[in-house]
């Protein structure tokens, strides 16, 4: 089962960056490329961001950069697009974008329910620079809570 993931939602939900560095993207893609490396799965992740930006892999990990329009339309674009959209999971803690793509046809899950499924990495996890580790599980039962948010 493919996955699309929220790439700057995913972000936003670990880190509180609204606007996420590139260094931020790379944690988060090196964290994701190391969960799914020991699993079958194949996932690929959307970034909003400026145009020109080449597309990557990292093996079971694509990165793929929306040019002209928003990640989330990139995503729902690409259920939509899809020959069978019932296979395809999208990962995000975005509701309007969880709405989308239901509609299309894809099935969403939370980041919560992704990470769990594909357990630690067993690396420094995804973090900002010199924070150390970050209990990725903990953070996101946290924003979970709609009392938490603000």
């Amino acid at each position: 089962m493919p996955y699309l993931l929220d790439g700057n939602n995913l972000i936003g939900t670990y880190l509180g960056a609204s606007r996420p560095s590139q260094a931020d993207r790379q944690a988060l893609v090196q964290e994701i490329a190391d969960r799914l490396r020991r699993t079958r799965a194949r996932a690929t992740i959307v970034f909003d961001g400026p145009a020109g930006e080449r597309l990557t892999g990292l093996g079971a990990l694509t990165v793929r950069v929306a040019e002209g329009r928003s990640a989330d339309d990139e995503i729902v674009a690409a259920v939509e697009r899809s020959r069978a959209p019932g296979e395809l999971t999208v990962v995000t803690g975005d509701r309007q974008l969880a709405s989308r793509v239901k509609d299309a046809g894809g099935k969403v899950v939370t980041p919560v329910a992704f990470f769990e499924r594909f357990g630690a990495s067993g690396g420094a996890g995804v973090g900002r620079k010199g924070a150390g580790a970050v209990d990725v599980e903990e953070w996101m039962r946290y924003f979970e809570d709609e009392r938490n948010r603000g």
